[in-house]
């Protein structure tokens, strides 16, 4: 299928990361402990990214990811590699009392490490479908930047030289082939948690738009940005912030396709209705129908059943299905199995066919 019949019919994308097999995870320990070597360990990741790519595909996926089965988190890849970082940096609670933190940084210029292109490379080695590749927004990686300053490394120059990483970052794997680009965005309903003004909120899209106004329409429109009230070790940081106060910031953003969780609001029909509000004709609209917190996997009915609701607010020809979230955004996250995973988006794939057989798709 082309990329043309693709968006005409009713299309179904992963959002992004996979559990790791268990060989990969124990291999992760042993280079960190010096038991193997990175060579054992690229082996290992190779395989796993391997199984993962063909794993999607065998269960119908029309388009596949690598599975984030390499990436230290969804968040914190670009900086592997990265000197001049401190670990004390902004603080991410979830619901459940855990934290992650973002190291600081303590000098520049800023650079990234890895750039996600090395991802999607590998994946579309084994890949016999279409890849998409997710990215971090440069949004979160504004949040390394200490609120007291770096002396001689003022934050505009920070900002400058993160936006010129992220349009690389981006670049790269549209120039090598990506289905298409998605931007990980979970902050942004975060920052309405920390920030009720909304200040925050506007800083990140402004940063944002900066960055994908330097595409071309024809490249923002293989350009999507993916938001949730995130999702790790069975938690969310922000699930409690209401989406109606996300959505029209969130519209603004200058990007061709839009990545919503959805299946664990409390009330979906008020959410498809401030989306129909707030988005624009081009946009197109992928709404989350499997909740990877949940450990019951939802049927294929109760996915279909997901799409004819969500067809009610939006046109079925800028409607799309994805997964609310990663199902292990960080590579230490185990709160959910593999075979689980898999199952969801098999119910996720079967349950959009048949919702795009009722729709005439």
């Amino acid at each position: 299928m082309s990329a043309e019949e693709y968006l005409l019919s009713l299309p179904t994308e992963p959002i992004g990361s996979i559990p790791r097999p268990d060989y990969l995870l124990r291999g992760r320990g042993d280079l960190a402990a010096g038991t193997i070597d990175q060579a054992e360990f690229d082996a290992l990741a190779d395989r796993a990214v391997r199984e993962t790519v063909e794993r999607l595909a065998a269960i119908g996926s029309p388009v596949v990811t690598d599975g984030e089965q390499t990436k230290s988190s969804f968040m914190t890849y670009p900086l592997d590699g990265v000197d001049g970082l401190a670990p004390d940096g902004v603080v991410i609670p979830f619901a459940d009392g855990h934290v992650r933190m973002l190291p600081r940084l303590t000098t520049g210029p800023f650079r990234y490490g890895v750039h996600a292109v090395r991802y999607l490379q590998a994946a579309r080695k084994v890949a016999s479908v279409p890849v998409k590749q997710s990215l971090i927004a440069p949004s979160a990686l504004s949040l390394l930047y200490p609120a007291d300053g770096i002396d001689g490394y003022p934050r505009e120059q920070f900002l400058a030289d993160l936006a010129d990483e992220a349009e690389r970052d981006i670049r790269q794997c549209l120039d090598a082939g990506a289905d298409s680009v998605q931007l990980d965005f979970t902050e942004g309903r975060l920052s309405l948690k920390l920030d009720p003004s909304g200040g925050v909120l506007r800083d990140f899209v402004a940063l944002n738009n900066t960055v994908l106004d330097r595409f071309t329409p024809e490249e923002r429109a293989r350009i999507g940005v993916h938001t949730s009230p995130g999702g790790d070790q069975d938690s969310t940081h922000s699930l409690d912030v209401d989406y109606a106060e996300l959505l029209p910031q969130l519209f603004s953003l200058r990007a061709g396709r839009f990545y919503l969780q959805l299946a664990s609001e409390p009330d979906p029909d008020r959410v498809l209705a401030a989306v129909a509000e707030a988005s624009s004709p081009d946009q197109r609209v992928f709404v989350g129908v499997v909740d990877p917190i949940d450990p019951r996997v939802e049927t294929a009915e109760e996915v279909r059943d997901r799409v004819l609701r969500a067809a009610q607010y939006i046109s079925p020809d800028r409607l799309g299905t994805c997964d609310d979230c990663g199902f292990a955004p960080y590579a230490d996250d185990v709160s959910t199995s593999r075979d689980t995973a898999f199952a969801k988006i098999e119910a996720r794939v079967s349950g959009t066919q048949k919702a795009a057989a009722e729709l005439g798709c």
